[in-house]
This record gives structure tokens, C-alpha cells and sequence, in this order.
């Protein structure tokens, strides 16, 4: 039974991805800013798309992660391709308890900036935490593609489009930092049935199934609903994702 408290809880197992995987952009970059024998903080790690890979490369990586199914997806991983340097701390950020605070060289937040209302302790406490270099990942704009797409004939209002990466580094420039920031680009995601995107659909739109407002997602959905890469999308554009790095305090 899935916890209805753990938001991430239906669609953890996406996140489920093969650590020595080549061709993903945003890895590149962050392969690259690695550096041999430095430890990695992770916040926010999720299933470990990117502690994974960078524990292959990093003495420690330590993954911060309040979702109790994406920790078990992390184990999963940790397991199935023998990574033992990693150590989780199931928490959000900053942990409640301050004292456990993990720091790291390295402090990695990524595709976790874009609902938080107290972003200036986040990064405080983020900058704390990194000895050399802080790295922030986020998409030109906020990862909700069915949301943005649909929020208005569904809701029957514009939707409010959260803080993404312009935002972030214009916080960043008046808090005194100078990120450079490398852009790649994003493929649409995909999912393997329109019955898989139409779940995701109620969850970006916080739509109840069966409900008149599902009916309407569904017909919205399998109606402009096309085949790209072996999977289907809504989304017939490409997009940008910024992998942002600057010096910590």
C-alpha cells in the first residue's frame, strides 16, 4: 500500500536509471565538474538518477531525500549495480535536526528549487554545507509539462508559473554570487502508455480519477497525445535544463 503522505510514491520507479548510462546531457556536465577523491552531497537525490553515477567517480556521495519510496529505489540501485559509498538521510532540507547537517566538497541540489518558499535558508544552509563548489540543476522552466499545458481548460484559470532557472540566478547575482551556467537540451519525457501519462496528468493537476475533471484531462490527453521515441508525450518541443555552479560562501 502506497503512502498518501509520500508524494513521489506512484512514480518513484521512473526514476530508476542505469548508473554507467551514457548520452545524458546534464551527467556529462556534471561528470565533468567532478573532481577524483571529493565527496558529494545530494539534495533532494530521489532514486539516485545522478548519486549513482557520481558515487562511480566520488570517494562518498551522501543523499538528503524525504521520500521514503525514493530512498527505496536508491537501495534498490545501491544494490543492483554494487555501490556501496553511499549514505542516505531520509529528510527534507535543512534537516530538522541542524546538528545532523551533512557537508560535503561538493553540494549538488537538482530539479528541487522550484516550490520552495524559503529558497534564501535553503541556499544558506546549501552553501554551508560545500567546500568548494555548489551546483544547482533546473529547467528553463518548472518541469510540468501536462500542468502547464492543460492547468487553464482544466482549472479554468492560467496556471502560475513557479520560479525555474532565470529566477534562481537572478537570486543568486543579488546574493553576490556569479554562477556560470551551461545549458543542454531536454528532450521531451516520455511514458510507455497514454494510460501512464494520463496518470501523470492527475498528478501535476491534482485532478481526482473518475472525476469530472478527469474526464476532461483524459479527452485533452489522448487527443494530442503523439508517439516520440518509443513512448508517448504531449509535448512536441525541446526545452532547456542549466546546470548552474558557483563558490559557496
Amino acid at each position: 500500500m502506497e503512502d498518501p503522505s509520500d508524494f513521489y510514491a506512484p512514480v518513484a520507479g521512473r526514476f530508476r536509471m542505469d548508473p554507467r548510462r551514457m548520452g545524458d546531457p546534464t551527467l556529462e556536465l556534471l561528470r565533468e565538474l567532478a573532481q577524483a577523491g571529493e565527496s558529494w552531497l545530494d539534495i533532494g537525490a530521489g532514486g539516485g538518477r545522478f548519486a549513482l553515477p557520481l558515487a562511480l567517480a566520488a570517494s562518498e556521495v551522501i543523499c538528503v531525500e524525504p521520500s521514503k519510496a525514493m530512498v527505496g529505489v536508491l537501495h534498490d540501485g545501491m544494490q543492483e549495480h554494487h555501490i556501496a559509498n553511499i549514505s542516505v538521510l531520509q529528510d527534507r532540507w535543512p534537516p530538522s535536526d541542524p546538528s545532523s547537517a551533512p557537508s560535503a566538497d561538493v553540494a549538488l541540489m537538482a530539479h528541487i528549487g522550484y516550490d520552495i518558499e524559503a529558497i534564501g535558508p535553503f541556499l544558506d544552509a546549501v552553501e554551508t554545507a560545500a567546500g568548494r563548489l555548489c551546483i544547482a540543476v533546473m529547467g528553463e522552466g518548472a518541469m510540468t509539462t501536462v500542468a502547464t499545458l492543460f492547468w487553464e481548460p482544466i482549472h479554468g484559470e492560467p496556471r502560475v508559473a513557479l520560479p525555474a532557472l532565470p529566477e534562481l540566478m537572478a537570486l543568486l547575482v543579488a546574493r553576490g554570487r556569479l554562477p556560470e551556467i551551461r545549458l543542454v537540451e531536454r528532450a521531451p519525457p516520455t511514458f510507455d502508455s497514454i494510460d501512464d501519462l494520463l496518470a501523470m496528468g492527475r498528478r501535476q493537476l491534482w485532478v481526482r480519477p473518475d472525476s469530472i475533471k478527469d474526464r476532461l484531462l483524459s479527452e485533452l490527453i489522448r487527443g494530442s497525445a503523439i508517439q516520440r521515441e518509443g513512448g508517448w508525450t504531449v509535448d512536441r518541443a525541446t526545452s532547456r535544463i542549466g546546470v548552474a555552479s558557483w563558490l559557496p560562501r
